[in-house]
């Protein structure tokens, strides 16, 4: 069984370093030029999952075409609350959003947000789901629940979850032997 994780293609948001978490965005023109259709191979039957997200169920479509898929909001990403569609010059100076980024942003949410550590869960709930099915997997989510599940699933590498994060339109391919890079 193989289970990819594909991060969507590239937003105005990612464009302009912006915290896009619930924010449901289509891909820019940027990001859509840059996804190549054929460009990652699916395992053969494969389901196709997306997190229901705008931007990828559009990546989804422009990298396989349109085959029939689920929408899983388990995988969507992060919810960054207050600081949604902000950059970091714009919070650089709330007390709130200082407290966050030097405390353990793991644990503590967002104000109205959401904390990382509650979306590993929920996004690993959907993927312990999805591999309990024992059938090959596309997943097409976010760069943030990606590096979650990676940094879930091979913590013993001792990377940190912004190191397992893809760039948009890449990802991993898991099997029950480790892990490969997508293109």
């Amino acid at each position: 069984m193989t289970i990819y994780l594909i991060r969507h293609g590239a937003t105005a948001a990612n464009e302009q370093h912006r915290y896009c978490g619930s924010t449901d965005l289509s891909l820019s023109d940027r990001g859509r030029e840059a996804l190549i259709r054929g460009s990652i191979i699916p395992p053969p039957g494969a389901r196709y999952l997306s997190s229901g997200m705008r931007r990828c169920s559009e990546t989804l479509a422009l990298l396989f075409g349109p085959v029939p898929y689920e929408e899983c909001p388990g995988f969507r990403e992060i919810d960054f609350g207050a600081f949604e569609m902000k950059t970091y010059e714009e919070l650089k100076d709330d007390p709130a959003y200082q407290a966050w980024l030097s405390g353990d942003n793991e644990a503590n949410p967002t104000p109205g947000g959401e904390s990382g550590n509650q979306m590993t869960t929920r996004a690993m709930a959907a993927f312990r789901e999805i591999e309990s099915a024992g059938q090959n997997a596309v997943i097409v989510t976010h760069g943030g629940v990606i590096a979650a599940i990676m940094a879930s699933l091979f913590h013993g590498e001792e990377k940190n979850r912004y190191q397992w994060q893809p760039r948009p339109g890449e990802g991993y391919a898991i099997t029950d032997t480790g892990y490969a890079m997508l293109p």
